[in-house]
């Protein structure tokens, strides 16, 4: 199951853990991933997202309908 979000692509990004004797080692950090579904009334029919918890704040916002276009629109998504 690969980690990155549906719509926004988030994906992991590596940094560093930096200790309190400031020794540095490599250490991801992973999105904030759910596994959601989500009801498109326009098109009357259900949808399963891994999407981030940033994308899922921009659904409440926006709307699950407007947000899938406007991701259209800019070409990072497909919607048929």
């Amino acid at each position: 199951m690969s980690k990155v979000c549906e719509l926004t692509g988030k994906r992991p990004m590596s940094g560093n853990s930096v200790s309190h004797s400031n020794a540095k080692t490599k250490r991801k950090f992973l999105p904030n991933l759910r596994k959601k579904k989500f009801f498109i009334p326009e098109l009357d029919e259900w949808v399963e997202l891994k999407v981030s918890a940033s994308a899922l704040r921009t659904i409440n916002k926006k709307g699950i309908y407007p947000y899938l276009k406007e991701l259209n629109k800019k070409g990072d998504i497909k919607l048929n």
